[in-house]
Protein backbone atom coordinates (compact mmCIF):
# COMPACT_ATOMS: atom_id res chain seq x y z
CA UNK A 1 0.00 0.00 0.00
CA UNK A 2 1.06 3.58 -0.62
CA UNK A 3 1.01 4.40 3.08
CA UNK A 4 3.68 1.79 3.85
CA UNK A 5 6.09 3.49 1.46
CA UNK A 6 5.33 6.91 2.95
CA UNK A 7 5.57 5.78 6.57
CA UNK A 8 8.81 3.89 5.88
CA UNK A 9 10.35 7.11 4.61
CA UNK A 10 9.08 8.97 7.66
CA UNK A 11 10.54 6.34 9.98
CA UNK A 12 13.88 6.56 8.22
CA UNK A 13 13.97 10.27 8.91
CA UNK A 14 12.96 9.67 12.52
CA UNK A 15 15.80 7.17 12.97
CA UNK A 16 18.27 9.82 11.80
CA UNK A 17 16.74 12.48 14.04
CA UNK A 18 16.86 10.23 17.09
CA UNK A 19 20.65 10.46 16.97
CA UNK A 20 20.22 14.07 18.10
CA UNK A 21 19.84 14.89 21.81
CA UNK A 22 16.03 15.39 21.63
CA UNK A 23 13.37 13.27 23.37
CA UNK A 24 10.39 11.99 21.32
CA UNK A 25 7.20 10.27 22.49
CA UNK A 26 6.59 6.73 21.31
CA UNK A 27 4.45 6.55 18.17
CA UNK A 28 0.78 5.56 18.52
CA UNK A 29 -1.92 4.56 16.06
CA UNK A 30 -4.61 6.15 13.96
CA UNK A 31 -7.95 4.37 14.37
CA UNK A 32 -10.85 4.90 11.99
CA UNK A 33 -14.06 3.92 13.78
CA UNK A 34 -16.97 3.38 11.43
CA UNK A 35 -20.66 2.57 11.52
CA UNK A 36 -23.01 1.75 8.67
CA UNK A 37 -26.71 1.03 8.22
CA UNK A 38 -27.46 1.78 11.87
CA UNK A 39 -31.08 2.62 10.95
CA UNK A 40 -31.84 4.37 14.25
CA UNK A 41 -30.78 1.43 16.45
CA UNK A 42 -29.77 3.84 19.22
CA UNK A 43 -29.02 1.50 22.13
CA UNK A 44 -25.34 0.86 21.29
CA UNK A 45 -24.30 4.45 20.63
CA UNK A 46 -23.27 4.82 24.28
CA UNK A 47 -20.95 1.79 24.04
CA UNK A 48 -19.53 3.13 20.78
CA UNK A 49 -18.85 6.47 22.50
CA UNK A 50 -17.05 4.77 25.38
CA UNK A 51 -14.90 2.75 22.98
CA UNK A 52 -13.93 5.92 21.15
CA UNK A 53 -13.05 7.75 24.37
CA UNK A 54 -10.90 4.85 25.57
CA UNK A 55 -8.87 5.08 22.36
CA UNK A 56 -8.47 8.83 22.79
CA UNK A 57 -7.42 8.34 26.41
CA UNK A 58 -4.70 5.99 25.19
CA UNK A 59 -3.37 8.81 22.95
CA UNK A 60 -4.57 7.38 19.63
CA UNK A 61 -5.87 9.62 16.88
CA UNK A 62 -9.49 8.64 16.20
CA UNK A 63 -11.50 9.50 13.07
CA UNK A 64 -15.20 8.61 13.28
CA UNK A 65 -17.12 7.81 10.10
CA UNK A 66 -20.66 6.78 9.15
CA UNK A 67 -21.35 5.15 5.77
CA UNK A 68 -25.03 6.06 5.54
CA UNK A 69 -28.59 5.09 6.52
CA UNK A 70 -28.18 6.39 10.05
CA UNK A 71 -31.23 8.64 10.47
CA UNK A 72 -34.08 6.39 9.29
CA UNK A 73 -35.26 2.90 10.17
CA UNK A 74 -37.16 3.11 13.43
CA UNK A 75 -39.75 5.44 14.90
CA UNK A 76 -37.09 7.35 16.86
CA UNK A 77 -35.88 8.78 13.55
CA UNK A 78 -39.30 9.25 12.01
CA UNK A 79 -40.72 11.35 14.87
CA UNK A 80 -38.00 14.01 14.52
CA UNK A 81 -37.15 13.53 10.82
CA UNK A 82 -33.68 12.38 11.83
CA UNK A 83 -32.86 15.18 14.27
CA UNK A 84 -32.65 12.92 17.33
CA UNK A 85 -30.07 10.69 15.63
CA UNK A 86 -28.02 13.66 14.46
CA UNK A 87 -27.98 14.95 18.04
CA UNK A 88 -26.46 11.66 19.21
CA UNK A 89 -23.89 11.68 16.42
CA UNK A 90 -22.96 15.24 17.35
CA UNK A 91 -22.53 14.26 20.99
CA UNK A 92 -20.21 11.40 20.04
CA UNK A 93 -18.26 13.62 17.67
CA UNK A 94 -18.54 12.00 14.26
CA UNK A 95 -16.16 13.54 11.74
CA UNK A 96 -17.44 12.34 8.37
CA UNK A 97 -20.59 10.80 6.90
CA UNK A 98 -21.82 9.73 3.48
CA UNK A 99 -25.49 10.02 2.49
CA UNK A 100 -27.20 6.66 2.14
CA UNK A 101 -30.41 6.39 0.15
CA UNK A 102 -32.45 6.60 3.36
CA UNK A 103 -30.90 9.91 4.36
CA UNK A 104 -33.27 11.33 1.73
CA UNK A 105 -36.43 9.68 3.06
CA UNK A 106 -37.63 12.89 4.69
CA UNK A 107 -37.06 14.78 1.44
CA UNK A 108 -33.98 16.33 -0.15
CA UNK A 109 -34.67 19.73 1.42
CA UNK A 110 -34.86 18.20 4.88
CA UNK A 111 -31.57 16.37 4.36
CA UNK A 112 -29.89 19.56 3.18
CA UNK A 113 -31.15 21.26 6.34
CA UNK A 114 -29.55 18.50 8.41
CA UNK A 115 -26.28 18.63 6.47
CA UNK A 116 -26.02 22.43 6.47
CA UNK A 117 -27.40 23.39 9.88
CA UNK A 118 -27.68 20.46 12.28
CA UNK A 119 -24.91 17.91 11.70
CA UNK A 120 -21.52 18.85 13.12
CA UNK A 121 -19.84 16.21 10.98
CA UNK A 122 -19.07 16.76 7.29
CA UNK A 123 -21.05 14.98 4.58
CA UNK A 124 -18.98 14.02 1.56
CA UNK A 125 -19.96 12.46 -1.76
CA UNK A 126 -18.05 12.30 -5.03
CA UNK A 127 -21.04 11.38 -7.20
CA UNK A 128 -24.04 13.40 -5.91
CA UNK A 129 -24.41 16.28 -8.36
CA UNK A 130 -26.46 19.44 -8.67
CA UNK A 131 -27.41 19.15 -12.34
CA UNK A 132 -28.04 22.90 -12.69
CA UNK A 133 -24.33 23.61 -12.44
CA UNK A 134 -22.86 20.11 -12.82
CA UNK A 135 -21.03 20.39 -9.50
CA UNK A 136 -21.03 18.07 -6.53
CA UNK A 137 -23.49 19.00 -3.79
CA UNK A 138 -20.95 18.08 -1.11
CA UNK A 139 -17.16 17.95 -1.15
CA UNK A 140 -16.18 14.75 -2.95
CA UNK A 141 -13.46 13.98 -0.42
CA UNK A 142 -11.84 15.27 2.75
CA UNK A 143 -8.29 14.76 4.01
CA UNK A 144 -7.55 14.11 7.68
CA UNK A 145 -4.12 13.90 9.28
CA UNK A 146 -3.27 10.71 11.12
CA UNK A 147 -1.31 10.18 14.31
CA UNK A 148 2.01 9.84 12.52
CA UNK A 149 1.56 12.66 10.04
CA UNK A 150 0.06 10.54 7.28
CA UNK A 151 -2.66 12.21 5.22
CA UNK A 152 -5.78 10.07 4.91
CA UNK A 153 -8.30 10.93 2.21
CA UNK A 154 -11.91 9.85 2.63
CA UNK A 155 -13.82 9.66 -0.67
CA UNK A 156 -17.61 9.45 -0.44
CA UNK A 157 -19.78 7.42 -2.84
CA UNK A 158 -23.59 7.07 -2.82
CA UNK A 159 -25.54 4.45 -4.73
CA UNK A 160 -27.28 5.62 -7.91
CA UNK A 161 -30.10 3.34 -6.71
CA UNK A 162 -31.06 6.22 -4.43
CA UNK A 163 -33.37 7.40 -7.22
CA UNK A 164 -35.68 4.41 -6.79
CA UNK A 165 -34.87 3.41 -3.20
CA UNK A 166 -36.40 6.64 -1.95
CA UNK A 167 -39.09 8.68 -3.72
CA UNK A 168 -37.86 9.67 -7.21
CA UNK A 169 -39.88 12.89 -7.07
CA UNK A 170 -37.57 14.19 -4.35
CA UNK A 171 -34.88 14.70 -7.01
CA UNK A 172 -37.17 16.32 -9.60
CA UNK A 173 -38.86 19.66 -10.18
CA UNK A 174 -42.62 20.03 -10.60
CA UNK A 175 -42.31 19.09 -14.29
CA UNK A 176 -40.45 15.85 -13.62
CA UNK A 177 -37.05 17.18 -14.67
CA UNK A 178 -34.16 15.89 -12.57
CA UNK A 179 -32.45 18.48 -10.39
CA UNK A 180 -29.88 16.12 -8.85
CA UNK A 181 -27.96 13.14 -10.18
CA UNK A 182 -25.64 10.29 -9.11
CA UNK A 183 -23.72 11.74 -11.00
CA UNK A 184 -26.09 12.24 -13.97
CA UNK A 185 -29.83 12.04 -14.52
CA UNK A 186 -30.97 8.39 -14.91
CA UNK A 187 -31.41 8.61 -18.66
CA UNK A 188 -27.67 9.29 -19.08
CA UNK A 189 -26.36 7.10 -16.27
CA UNK A 190 -23.74 4.48 -17.16
CA UNK A 191 -21.39 2.39 -15.08
CA UNK A 192 -18.39 3.98 -16.78
CA UNK A 193 -19.51 7.48 -15.76
CA UNK A 194 -19.77 6.34 -12.15
CA UNK A 195 -16.28 4.80 -12.21
CA UNK A 196 -14.67 7.80 -13.91
CA UNK A 197 -16.35 10.17 -11.45
CA UNK A 198 -15.02 8.24 -8.46
CA UNK A 199 -11.60 7.89 -10.07
CA UNK A 200 -11.44 11.64 -10.61
CA UNK A 201 -12.00 12.24 -6.90
CA UNK A 202 -9.35 9.65 -5.95
CA UNK A 203 -6.86 11.29 -8.29
CA UNK A 204 -7.67 14.74 -6.93
CA UNK A 205 -7.18 13.54 -3.36
CA UNK A 206 -3.79 12.06 -4.23
CA UNK A 207 -2.75 15.26 -5.98
CA UNK A 208 -3.72 17.11 -2.79
CA UNK A 209 -1.20 14.98 -0.88
CA UNK A 210 -3.17 11.93 0.32
CA UNK A 211 -0.97 9.07 1.43
CA UNK A 212 -3.85 6.64 1.82
CA UNK A 213 -7.36 6.64 0.34
CA UNK A 214 -10.36 5.28 2.22
CA UNK A 215 -13.52 5.00 0.14
CA UNK A 216 -16.69 5.37 2.20
CA UNK A 217 -19.36 3.93 -0.04
CA UNK A 218 -23.07 3.34 0.33
CA UNK A 219 -23.10 0.77 -2.48
CA UNK A 220 -23.32 -2.79 -1.17
CA UNK A 221 -22.94 -6.13 -2.92
CA UNK A 222 -26.00 -8.32 -2.36
CA UNK A 223 -29.19 -6.80 -3.80
CA UNK A 224 -27.18 -4.04 -5.46
CA UNK A 225 -27.37 -3.81 -9.28
CA UNK A 226 -24.48 -5.19 -11.27
CA UNK A 227 -22.08 -2.36 -12.06
CA UNK A 228 -22.92 -0.39 -8.92
CA UNK A 229 -21.62 -2.80 -6.31
CA UNK A 230 -18.68 -1.80 -4.13
CA UNK A 231 -16.70 -4.63 -5.72
CA UNK A 232 -17.43 -3.21 -9.18
CA UNK A 233 -16.10 0.20 -8.19
CA UNK A 234 -12.98 -1.42 -6.72
CA UNK A 235 -12.41 -3.47 -9.87
CA UNK A 236 -12.74 -0.44 -12.15
CA UNK A 237 -10.64 2.11 -10.26
CA UNK A 238 -7.20 2.33 -8.72
CA UNK A 239 -5.88 4.16 -5.69
CA UNK A 240 -8.34 2.98 -3.04
CA UNK A 241 -6.61 1.29 -0.11
CA UNK A 242 -9.61 0.53 2.13
CA UNK A 243 -13.30 0.49 1.20
CA UNK A 244 -15.90 0.95 3.97
CA UNK A 245 -19.15 -0.35 2.50
CA UNK A 246 -22.86 -0.06 3.33
CA UNK A 247 -26.34 -0.39 1.78
CA UNK A 248 -26.67 -4.18 1.53
CA UNK A 249 -26.10 -4.53 5.28
CA UNK A 250 -23.58 -7.35 4.98
CA UNK A 251 -21.12 -8.40 7.67
CA UNK A 252 -17.71 -8.34 5.98
CA UNK A 253 -14.89 -7.88 8.44
CA UNK A 254 -11.82 -7.95 6.25
CA UNK A 255 -12.11 -9.09 2.62
CA UNK A 256 -9.57 -8.36 -0.10
CA UNK A 257 -10.41 -7.55 -3.73
CA UNK A 258 -8.22 -6.62 -6.67
CA UNK A 259 -8.47 -3.20 -8.28
CA UNK A 260 -8.05 -2.55 -11.99
CA UNK A 261 -4.24 -2.67 -11.79
CA UNK A 262 -4.29 -5.88 -9.70
CA UNK A 263 -3.52 -4.26 -6.34
CA UNK A 264 -5.20 -5.41 -3.13
CA UNK A 265 -8.03 -3.38 -1.65
CA UNK A 266 -9.48 -4.14 1.79
CA UNK A 267 -13.30 -4.20 1.89
CA UNK A 268 -15.21 -4.04 5.17
CA UNK A 269 -18.84 -3.57 6.26
CA UNK A 270 -20.37 -3.97 9.72
CA UNK A 271 -23.86 -5.29 9.04
CA UNK A 272 -27.05 -3.59 10.21
CA UNK A 273 -28.46 -1.97 13.33
CA UNK A 274 -25.21 -1.89 15.31
CA UNK A 275 -24.68 -5.65 15.27
CA UNK A 276 -21.06 -4.48 15.14
CA UNK A 277 -18.93 -1.45 14.36
CA UNK A 278 -15.61 -1.34 12.57
CA UNK A 279 -12.14 -0.33 13.73
CA UNK A 280 -9.47 0.28 11.08
CA UNK A 281 -6.04 0.69 12.65
CA UNK A 282 -3.09 2.31 10.90
CA UNK A 283 0.10 1.76 12.87
CA UNK A 284 3.29 3.81 12.87
CA UNK A 285 5.03 1.25 10.65
CA UNK A 286 2.28 1.42 8.04
CA UNK A 287 0.35 -1.75 8.82
CA UNK A 288 -3.40 -1.55 8.24
CA UNK A 289 -5.68 -3.92 10.11
CA UNK A 290 -9.47 -4.11 10.27
CA UNK A 291 -11.66 -5.70 12.91
CA UNK A 292 -15.28 -5.73 13.94
CA UNK A 293 -16.29 -4.97 17.50
CA UNK A 294 -19.43 -6.50 19.00
CA UNK A 295 -20.92 -3.90 21.37
CA UNK A 296 -22.20 -6.68 23.62
CA UNK A 297 -18.63 -7.85 24.18
CA UNK A 298 -17.46 -4.53 25.63
CA UNK A 299 -17.19 -4.21 29.41
CA UNK A 300 -17.50 -0.47 29.97
CA UNK A 301 -16.85 -0.83 33.71
CA UNK A 302 -13.34 -2.10 32.97
CA UNK A 303 -12.53 1.03 30.96
CA UNK A 304 -10.99 4.23 32.22
CA UNK A 305 -12.86 6.99 34.01
CA UNK A 306 -13.16 9.19 30.91
CA UNK A 307 -14.70 6.38 28.86
CA UNK A 308 -17.15 5.52 31.63
CA UNK A 309 -18.15 9.15 31.98
CA UNK A 310 -18.69 9.54 28.24
CA UNK A 311 -20.81 6.38 28.26
CA UNK A 312 -22.99 7.87 31.01
CA UNK A 313 -23.41 11.16 29.13
CA UNK A 314 -24.54 9.50 25.91
CA UNK A 315 -26.70 6.99 27.79
CA UNK A 316 -28.42 9.92 29.52
CA UNK A 317 -29.19 11.40 26.10
CA UNK A 318 -30.63 8.06 25.01
CA UNK A 319 -32.74 7.85 28.16
CA UNK A 320 -34.26 11.22 27.32
CA UNK A 321 -35.24 9.91 23.90
CA UNK A 322 -36.67 6.71 25.39
CA UNK A 323 -38.68 8.75 27.88
CA UNK A 324 -40.11 10.90 25.08
CA UNK A 325 -41.23 7.73 23.32
CA UNK A 326 -42.52 5.90 26.39
CA UNK A 327 -46.19 6.52 25.58
CA UNK A 328 -45.76 4.56 22.36
CA UNK A 329 -44.75 1.48 24.35
CA UNK A 330 -48.12 0.98 26.07
CA UNK A 331 -49.85 -2.21 24.83
CA UNK A 332 -52.77 -1.71 22.46
CA UNK A 333 -53.32 -5.38 21.67
CA UNK A 334 -51.78 -8.83 21.60
CA UNK A 335 -50.46 -11.29 19.05
CA UNK A 336 -50.92 -15.04 19.15
CA UNK A 337 -48.15 -15.51 16.60
CA UNK A 338 -44.68 -14.30 15.72
CA UNK A 339 -44.82 -12.29 12.50
CA UNK A 340 -41.48 -12.54 10.70
CA UNK A 341 -39.48 -10.54 8.18
CA UNK A 342 -36.07 -12.25 8.51
CA UNK A 343 -34.87 -15.80 9.07
CA UNK A 344 -32.56 -16.90 11.86
CA UNK A 345 -29.52 -15.88 9.78
CA UNK A 346 -30.81 -12.35 9.21
CA UNK A 347 -31.85 -12.89 5.58
CA UNK A 348 -34.77 -10.69 4.53
CA UNK A 349 -37.24 -13.45 3.67
CA UNK A 350 -39.98 -10.83 3.27
CA UNK A 351 -38.07 -9.74 0.16
CA UNK A 352 -37.95 -13.16 -1.51
CA UNK A 353 -41.32 -14.72 -0.72
CA UNK A 354 -44.50 -14.57 1.26
CA UNK A 355 -44.32 -14.23 5.04
CA UNK A 356 -47.02 -13.80 7.66
CA UNK A 357 -45.77 -10.27 8.33
CA UNK A 358 -46.10 -9.43 4.65
CA UNK A 359 -49.65 -10.82 4.73
CA UNK A 360 -50.47 -8.75 7.82
CA UNK A 361 -49.20 -5.47 6.34
CA UNK A 362 -50.93 -5.91 2.97
CA UNK A 363 -54.15 -6.94 4.72
CA UNK A 364 -53.99 -3.85 6.91
CA UNK A 365 -53.74 -1.59 3.87
CA UNK A 366 -56.60 -3.40 2.14
CA UNK A 367 -59.13 -3.91 4.91
CA UNK A 368 -58.81 -0.62 6.79
CA UNK A 369 -59.70 1.25 3.60
CA UNK A 370 -62.13 -1.35 2.21
CA UNK A 371 -60.18 -1.87 -1.00
CA UNK A 372 -59.98 -4.81 -3.39
CA UNK A 373 -56.24 -5.34 -3.08
CA UNK A 374 -53.41 -4.23 -0.80
CA UNK A 375 -49.80 -4.16 -2.03
CA UNK A 376 -46.69 -3.78 0.13
CA UNK A 377 -43.11 -3.81 -1.12
CA UNK A 378 -40.93 -6.06 1.03
CA UNK A 379 -38.31 -3.36 1.51
CA UNK A 380 -40.74 -1.26 3.53
CA UNK A 381 -41.46 -4.09 6.00
CA UNK A 382 -38.66 -3.92 8.55
CA UNK A 383 -39.43 -5.47 11.91
CA UNK A 384 -40.84 -8.51 13.70
CA UNK A 385 -43.86 -8.80 15.98
CA UNK A 386 -43.35 -11.19 18.89
CA UNK A 387 -46.17 -13.17 20.54
CA UNK A 388 -47.69 -11.31 23.48
CA UNK A 389 -48.37 -7.63 24.00
CA UNK A 390 -48.19 -5.35 20.97
CA UNK A 391 -47.62 -1.59 21.26
CA UNK A 392 -47.91 1.30 18.84
CA UNK A 393 -44.11 1.40 18.74
CA UNK A 394 -43.97 -2.27 17.70
CA UNK A 395 -46.29 -1.64 14.78
CA UNK A 396 -44.71 1.65 13.72
CA UNK A 397 -41.30 -0.02 13.65
CA UNK A 398 -42.66 -2.59 11.19
CA UNK A 399 -43.04 0.19 8.62
CA UNK A 400 -40.68 2.87 9.96
CA UNK A 401 -40.49 4.99 6.81
CA UNK A 402 -43.76 6.71 7.73
CA UNK A 403 -44.90 6.50 4.11
CA UNK A 404 -48.23 8.08 3.25
CA UNK A 405 -50.94 5.72 2.01
CA UNK A 406 -52.77 6.20 -1.30
CA UNK A 407 -55.74 4.59 -3.00
CA UNK A 408 -55.47 4.06 -6.75
CA UNK A 409 -57.53 2.51 -9.53
CA UNK A 410 -55.31 0.01 -11.33
CA UNK A 411 -56.12 -2.28 -14.21
CA UNK A 412 -55.53 -5.99 -13.96
CA UNK A 413 -52.78 -5.53 -16.55
CA UNK A 414 -50.98 -2.99 -14.36
CA UNK A 415 -51.24 -5.33 -11.38
CA UNK A 416 -49.90 -8.31 -13.37
CA UNK A 417 -47.03 -6.20 -14.69
CA UNK A 418 -46.27 -5.00 -11.15
CA UNK A 419 -46.13 -8.55 -9.82
CA UNK A 420 -43.77 -9.45 -12.68
CA UNK A 421 -41.55 -6.46 -11.88
CA UNK A 422 -41.45 -7.40 -8.20
CA UNK A 423 -40.41 -10.97 -9.03
CA UNK A 424 -37.73 -10.12 -11.57
CA UNK A 425 -34.72 -10.49 -9.25
CA UNK A 426 -35.70 -13.75 -7.57
CA UNK A 427 -34.09 -15.76 -6.08
CA UNK A 428 -31.97 -12.73 -5.15
CA UNK A 429 -33.27 -10.56 -2.32
CA UNK A 430 -35.18 -7.51 -3.57
CA UNK A 431 -36.83 -4.70 -1.64
CA UNK A 432 -39.32 -4.33 -4.50
CA UNK A 433 -40.79 -7.80 -4.03
CA UNK A 434 -44.55 -7.46 -3.54
CA UNK A 435 -46.54 -8.84 -0.64
CA UNK A 436 -50.29 -9.03 -1.36
CA UNK A 437 -53.51 -8.98 0.61
CA UNK A 438 -55.93 -11.83 1.13
CA UNK A 439 -57.91 -12.63 -2.02
CA UNK A 440 -55.03 -12.16 -4.48
CA UNK A 441 -52.87 -15.17 -5.32
CA UNK A 442 -50.15 -15.76 -7.87
CA UNK A 443 -47.31 -18.11 -8.81
CA UNK A 444 -43.72 -17.32 -9.74
CA UNK A 445 -41.71 -19.62 -12.01
CA UNK A 446 -38.21 -18.65 -10.91
CA UNK A 447 -36.65 -21.13 -13.31
CA UNK A 448 -37.66 -18.82 -16.16
CA UNK A 449 -35.62 -15.81 -17.23
CA UNK A 450 -37.35 -12.59 -16.24
CA UNK A 451 -39.03 -10.83 -19.19
CA UNK A 452 -38.92 -7.43 -17.44
CA UNK A 453 -36.96 -4.68 -19.17
CA UNK A 454 -35.78 -1.84 -16.92
CA UNK A 455 -33.79 1.34 -17.43
CA UNK A 456 -30.42 2.31 -15.96
CA UNK A 457 -31.74 2.76 -12.43
CA UNK A 458 -34.24 -0.11 -12.36
CA UNK A 459 -37.40 1.65 -13.55
CA UNK A 460 -39.87 -0.63 -15.34
CA UNK A 461 -39.99 -0.01 -19.10
CA UNK A 462 -41.94 -2.94 -20.55
CA UNK A 463 -42.29 -6.70 -20.78
CA UNK A 464 -40.28 -8.54 -23.42
CA UNK A 465 -43.12 -10.39 -25.12
CA UNK A 466 -40.71 -12.85 -26.75
CA UNK A 467 -40.16 -14.38 -23.30
CA UNK A 468 -42.54 -16.24 -21.07
CA UNK A 469 -43.68 -14.45 -17.96
CA UNK A 470 -42.45 -15.67 -14.62
CA UNK A 471 -45.69 -14.68 -12.89
CA UNK A 472 -48.59 -16.95 -13.77
CA UNK A 473 -52.02 -17.96 -12.52
CA UNK A 474 -52.84 -14.55 -11.04
CA UNK A 475 -56.23 -14.87 -9.38
CA UNK A 476 -58.51 -12.51 -7.49
CA UNK A 477 -61.10 -14.13 -5.23
CA UNK A 478 -60.47 -17.48 -6.89
CA UNK A 479 -60.95 -16.31 -10.50
CA UNK A 480 -58.36 -15.24 -13.11
CA UNK A 481 -57.65 -11.55 -12.79
CA UNK A 482 -59.35 -9.49 -15.50
CA UNK A 483 -56.73 -7.50 -17.37
CA UNK A 484 -59.10 -4.74 -18.51
CA UNK A 485 -60.97 -4.36 -15.22
CA UNK A 486 -60.06 -1.64 -12.74
CA UNK A 487 -59.40 -2.66 -9.14
CA UNK A 488 -59.29 -0.44 -6.09
CA UNK A 489 -55.73 -0.87 -4.77
CA UNK A 490 -54.16 0.49 -1.58
CA UNK A 491 -50.44 0.91 -1.01
CA UNK A 492 -47.88 3.50 -0.07
CA UNK A 493 -47.71 6.74 -2.04
CA UNK A 494 -44.06 5.80 -2.59
CA UNK A 495 -45.21 2.73 -4.54
CA UNK A 496 -48.43 3.82 -6.25
CA UNK A 497 -47.79 7.50 -7.00
CA UNK A 498 -44.04 8.13 -6.78
CA UNK A 499 -42.89 5.06 -8.77
CA UNK A 500 -40.66 3.89 -5.93
CA UNK A 501 -38.66 0.69 -6.56
CA UNK A 502 -39.16 1.35 -10.27
CA UNK A 503 -42.94 0.73 -10.43
CA UNK A 504 -43.47 3.09 -13.36
CA UNK A 505 -46.36 1.01 -14.70
CA UNK A 506 -48.38 2.98 -12.12
CA UNK A 507 -47.34 6.41 -13.42
CA UNK A 508 -50.64 6.96 -15.28
CA UNK A 509 -52.80 5.36 -12.62
CA UNK A 510 -55.68 7.34 -11.17
CA UNK A 511 -54.83 8.05 -7.55
CA UNK A 512 -58.39 8.68 -6.40
CA UNK A 513 -57.47 9.85 -2.94
CA UNK A 514 -54.61 9.97 -0.48
CA UNK A 515 -55.67 8.22 2.71
CA UNK A 516 -54.27 10.99 4.96
CA UNK A 517 -52.63 8.26 7.02
CA UNK A 518 -49.23 6.59 7.15
CA UNK A 519 -48.44 2.92 6.76
CA UNK A 520 -47.79 2.60 10.51
CA UNK A 521 -51.17 4.11 11.31
CA UNK A 522 -52.79 1.56 9.00
CA UNK A 523 -51.29 -1.27 11.07
CA UNK A 524 -52.48 0.29 14.32
CA UNK A 525 -56.02 0.73 13.01
CA UNK A 526 -56.08 -2.80 11.60
CA UNK A 527 -55.13 -4.31 14.95
CA UNK A 528 -57.39 -2.18 17.10
CA UNK A 529 -60.42 -1.86 14.83
CA UNK A 530 -60.54 -4.69 12.29
CA UNK A 531 -58.98 -7.43 14.45
CA UNK A 532 -60.42 -6.31 17.78
CA UNK A 533 -56.98 -6.03 19.41
CA UNK A 534 -55.76 -9.57 18.66
CA UNK A 535 -53.57 -10.91 15.84
CA UNK A 536 -55.00 -14.44 15.45
CA UNK A 537 -52.81 -17.49 15.01
CA UNK A 538 -55.35 -19.19 12.76
CA UNK A 539 -54.79 -16.50 10.12
CA UNK A 540 -51.23 -15.35 10.76
CA UNK A 541 -49.67 -18.28 12.61
CA UNK A 542 -47.69 -19.71 9.69
CA UNK A 543 -44.40 -17.84 9.11
CA UNK A 544 -44.68 -18.66 5.39
CA UNK A 545 -48.12 -17.07 5.18
CA UNK A 546 -51.40 -18.32 3.82
CA UNK A 547 -50.19 -19.56 0.45
CA UNK A 548 -50.95 -16.38 -1.48
CA UNK A 549 -47.61 -16.58 -3.33
CA UNK A 550 -46.36 -19.87 -4.74
CA UNK A 551 -42.77 -20.06 -5.91
CA UNK A 552 -41.99 -22.79 -8.43
CA UNK A 553 -38.27 -23.50 -8.49
CA UNK A 554 -38.28 -26.22 -11.18
CA UNK A 555 -40.23 -26.57 -14.40
CA UNK A 556 -43.12 -29.01 -14.23
CA UNK A 557 -43.17 -32.01 -16.54
CA UNK A 558 -45.37 -30.99 -19.47
CA UNK A 559 -47.49 -33.85 -20.78
CA UNK A 560 -49.65 -31.66 -23.01
CA UNK A 561 -48.88 -32.00 -26.76
CA UNK A 562 -50.31 -28.65 -27.83
CA UNK A 563 -48.18 -26.17 -29.77
CA UNK A 564 -47.76 -23.79 -26.85
CA UNK A 565 -45.68 -26.38 -25.01
CA UNK A 566 -43.52 -27.44 -27.94
CA UNK A 567 -39.85 -26.68 -28.27
CA UNK A 568 -37.80 -26.38 -31.44
CA UNK A 569 -39.43 -25.12 -34.63
CA UNK A 570 -43.01 -25.38 -33.34
CA UNK A 571 -42.02 -23.48 -30.22
CA UNK A 572 -40.58 -20.75 -32.45
CA UNK A 573 -43.85 -20.58 -34.38
CA UNK A 574 -45.77 -20.26 -31.11
CA UNK A 575 -43.54 -17.33 -30.09
CA UNK A 576 -44.58 -15.51 -33.27
CA UNK A 577 -48.24 -16.38 -32.68
CA UNK A 578 -48.02 -15.06 -29.11
CA UNK A 579 -46.66 -11.75 -30.39
CA UNK A 580 -49.69 -11.18 -32.60
CA UNK A 581 -52.02 -12.35 -29.83
CA UNK A 582 -50.43 -9.70 -27.62
CA UNK A 583 -50.85 -7.01 -30.30
CA UNK A 584 -54.56 -7.80 -30.60
CA UNK A 585 -54.89 -8.20 -26.78
CA UNK A 586 -56.02 -11.81 -27.04
CA UNK A 587 -55.16 -13.92 -24.00
CA UNK A 588 -55.69 -17.56 -24.94
CA UNK A 589 -55.92 -20.41 -22.48
CA UNK A 590 -54.62 -23.78 -23.60
CA UNK A 591 -56.93 -26.76 -23.21
CA UNK A 592 -54.53 -28.00 -20.55
CA UNK A 593 -55.34 -24.90 -18.48
CA UNK A 594 -52.15 -22.91 -19.04
CA UNK A 595 -52.88 -19.19 -19.27
CA UNK A 596 -50.76 -16.97 -21.50
CA UNK A 597 -50.75 -13.40 -20.24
Amino acid sequence: MKIRRIISAVLAVIMIITALPVAFAAGTDTVILYTNDVHCAIDNYSVFAAYKMELLSDAHTVITVDAGDAIQGEVVGLLTEGASIIDIMNRIGYDIAVPGNHEFDYGVDRFFEIADNEAQHQYICSNFYDLSNNKTVFDPYVIKEGENGEKIAFVGISTPETYTKTSPEYFQDENGNYLYGFPTAPINMTNEILYSTVQGSIDAAEEAGADIVVAVGHLGIMESPDGWKSTDVIANTDGIDVFIDAHSEEVIENAVYKNKINEDVILTSAGRSFVAFGAITITADGDVTVKHVDPASIDVESMGASAQRFYEIVESDLDDIREDMAYLCDPIGTSEAELVTQDENGKWIVRVGETNMGDFVADAFCFVLSADIGLANGGSVRSTIKPGDVSRLDLMNVTPHGNDISVALLTGQQIVDALEHGARNLPEVSGGFLQVSSGLTYEIDVYKESPVIVDEVGNFIRIDETKERRVTNVQFLGRPIELDREYRVVGTTYLLANNGDGYTMFKDARVISPANSTDGEMLIMYLTQNLGGKIPADKYGNPEGEGRITINETAPEILCEHMCHKGGFMGFIWTIVRFFLFVFRINPVCECGAAHY
